[in-house]
């Protein structure tokens, strides 16, 4: 995904369990890494949500391709 040819999805504008299904999808995808020690699914999500709500990350959606990912804020 090119970062210039993403939309930003404000994570307060989903609801509850649109974002839930989102973090849950995300967490669940092949390669996806935490670092050195093994999470739990739930850790993770829980991560992602922090990420969010704190504003050092952003949902990215790509209309070009239907895709989404949940991106570093710069």
């Amino acid at each position: 995904m090119v970062v210039s040819d993403y939309l930003e999805i404000p994570w307060q504008k989903l609801s509850e369990d649109a974002l839930q299904g989102m973090l849950e999808e995300l967490v669940t995808r092949d390669g996806t890494d935490y670092g050195e020690r093994e999470l739990s699914e739930g850790e993770k999500i829980e991560q992602l949500r922090e990420s969010l709500i704190s504003g050092k990350a952003l949902i990215a959606f790509d209309p070009g391709s239907e895709s989404w990912a949940v991106l570093p804020k710069t």
